[in-house]
Order: C-alpha cells, then structure tokens, then sequence
C-alpha cells in the first residue's frame, strides 16, 4: 500500500515521475560501464580493432573479450576476425540494431538528468 507521503515522494515538479524508476528501466546490458565505454566508444567510428578497445577502455583481455562476447550475443556488435600478412586482427563494430539501441540508452541518461534535476529542484527534504 502506498501512503501519500510516499506516492508524494515519487511525483516530480508539476506531476512529473522522480527519476527512480527511469534509472532502474535503463538497459543493463549496455549501462554496465565497461559496455557502455565500449559501446561509445564504437558509435563514434565506423569500427575498430580489438587492440584499440583495450587500450581505449584499459580492460584486460580477457574482460574486453568477454563484454564483447555479451554484446555480440545480443546482436549489439559484429565481430570479424582476419590476417594482416601472418598476425591476426580483431575487429569489431556496431550493429544497425546496436547503434539505435546506444542512441536510445543515451537519451534515456539525459531523460533521468533532466527529470533528476527537476526533482531536485522541487524542494525535496534533506534527510
């Protein structure tokens, strides 16, 4: 049962929800942070080598393999392997699907700013 001090809690300025429930609806498959640099990252190239990931994102091998695994099972990236003469290289990109999802995830992020900064805004007691 909810009591109208908390329902009261819940409610923004003018109506608005509390950012609560936006924060806990965000995907976490892309908000983990290891993924969401990833996923970044990737959106703002074409696509890239595994090497460059580990570096940018300073993730172990074996954690950035992993994360990738994640992410390339959830049809958010594509993963190609080949040889440059004798070495292998791994290179790795975003999906149509894993573009539109991050664009999405991060307009979710300014969503629970904005409704966070109008909640806070709204005279809420300090405890």
């Amino acid at each position: 049962m909810t009591t109208s001090s908390q329902s009261a809690a819940s409610e923004g300025v003018e109506g608005q929800d509390a950012p609560f429930e936006a924060i806990a609806a965000l995907d976490k498959l892309i908000h983990e942070p290891a993924r969401l640099a990833i996923t970044t990252a990737l959106s703002a190239c074409e696509e890239t080598d595994f090497l460059f990931l580990l570096r940018l994102t300073g993730l172990s091998k074996g954690n950035l393999s992993a994360h990738l695994s994640k992410l390339e099972a959830a049809g958010v990236v594509a993963i190609s392997k080949q040889f440059a003469g004798k070495r292998p290289e791994t290179w790795i990109k975003l999906t149509g699907h894993g573009r539109r999802v991050v664009a999405a995830h991060w307009e979710r992020l300014d969503e629970v700013r904005r409704r966070a900064s109008a909640w806070s805004r709204g005279g809420r007691r300090r405890s």
